[in-house]
């Protein structure tokens, strides 16, 4: 029965071929929309893994975590810089780190930090080392940029040019290893070294309220720049994260605490007060997966619906494929063939027609999954990992569960058939 099987598909390879691509490409479309799903929820939580508490100004949660995890560009509202001093003080934090950014090179955002965060979530330096002056930069392993490179700053967000900061250079001394986070593409700069360069800090006038949009948030437009206020690096300045003097207006401020009972004891005392907001970016992300669930459910019915109209497709294609072979297997059943060779032949070249094109929908949907994660990547720099689990196994009998029964049809038409009447016809 197999050979007859095989050599019925050959002499009917093109109609075969329809079938396992219209079931490929309905089977891939689900698939895909599965596995980025997930990539995308594995990715991000991962990315935000090392970040245990955010404290910014009030305002959106949402945007807090997405400007500060995933370096998305925003203009945040300020927060009094003696939080910074404050939280490294604490006895329940283990190291806090500011953050400031407004600036961009090549496309790459500037990142104003120190060197507790840059030791406290990686895993070191590929090349080179941390810096020392306020002239050096650290780079991610996404960033196109050789040691010893020149990194030129522009005013503004990554994409959106600007004014450069004339008489200030930046000087590449280290790369560090992977860490599959949006980090990876960053330059990593002295915090000093962005203030200073916005004409901030202990050692630039600025204004009393000391706070500068354009220092510490993205580039708002044209309409700024008139109370912008430009300075210079020092770029043989020692590197200074005492904090012990006042501290410009920060956006946020990235804390990890000692213990999970001191996280939550910071979190509550920090969202008490009026001037500064506390999350977690854990439970920001679960508001944000919900809605990328809601997504999801609206494109798996799309693709239900596909494979509805396709499966309906296949199903009259099936149908007219019997009634074509009428005299075939009225000769079959002519020279003794049993009613129920006839309903096995017909069945199981269905079933392997739609099994095939299920294999093939399962690695088309899983290279057009790893496509856009890395279409992703490249972008933002968070790794999405595209894999399939136990769950994808289930999906895949399922389908082959449903064609099973749906080549059933056909087949019993088959079975059904009379020899004399077939032969006539």
């Amino acid at each position: 029965m197999i050979r007859f099987v095989f050599a019925d598909l050959r002499r009917l390879w093109a109609a075969s071929l329809v079938i396992v691509l219209l079931v490929a490409l309905a089977t891939a479309l689900g698939v895909a929309v599965t596995l980025q799903e997930r990539a995308l929820r594995l990715g991000s939580a991962r990315a935000a893994d090392k970040f245990d508490l955010i404290v910014g100004a009030p305002g959106s949660e949402t945007q807090l975590v997405l400007s500060s995890v995933f370096l998305q560009p925003a203009a945040l509202p300020l927060m009094p810089g003696d939080v910074l001093t404050k939280l490294i003080a604490d006895p329940r934090v283990a190291w806090a780190a500011p953050i400031g950014f407004g600036d961009n090179f090549s496309g790459y955002p500037i990142v104003g930090t120190t060197t507790a965060l840059i030791s406290g979530t990686t895993t070191g330096f590929v090349s080179g080392g941390m810096f020392a002056q306020e002239g050096e930069a650290v780079v991610g392993s996404g960033v196109d940029l050789a040691i010893g490179a020149e990194v030129k700053p522009m005013h503004g967000a990554a994409g959106e040019g600007g004014e450069a900061h004339a008489d200030s250079i930046y000087h590449v001394v280290g790369k560090l290893h992977p860490t599959g986070t949006a980090w990876d593409r960053a330059i990593l700069v002295p915090i000093q070294a962005v203030w200073h360069i916005h004409g901030l800090g202990e050692d630039h006038d600025h204004e009393e309220d000391g706070t500068d949009e354009h220092a510490t948030a993205p580039h708002e437009g044209e309409a700024g720049e008139a109370h912008h206020h430009h300075g210079h690096i020092d770029a043989d300045a020692r590197l200074d994260e005492d904090f012990d003097h006042e501290v410009p207006g920060l956006p946020a401020v990235l804390v990890k605490p000692k213990t999970i009972a001191d996280a939550y004891k910071l979190r509550q005392e920090y969202r008490a007060e009026g001037t500064t907001r506390a999350v977690f970016p854990a439970e920001v992300l679960t508001g944000l997966y919900a809605t990328l669930g809601d997504a999801r459910a609206v494109l798996m019915y799309v693709a239900y619906g596909a494979q509805a109209l396709i499966a309906a497709a296949l199903m009259l294609i099936a149908v007219i494929h019997v009634a074509q072979r009428r005299k075939q297997i009225g000769a079959l059943r002519a020279f003794g063939a049993p009613r129920l060779a006839v309903f096995g032949i017909v069945w199981l070249e269905l079933l392997l027609l739609v099994a095939i094109g299920v294999g093939l929908g399962f690695g088309l949907g899983y290279g057009a999954a790893e496509f856009l994660a890395g279409l992703f990547t490249a972008q933002s720099g968070v790794r999405l990992p595209v894999e399939f689990t136990a769950a994808d196994a289930g999906l895949a009998m399922a389908f082959l569960a449903v064609a099973a029964l749906m080549a059933a049809l056909p087949a019993a038409l088959a079975y059904r058939q009379s020899p004399v009447e077939a032969l006539r016809g």
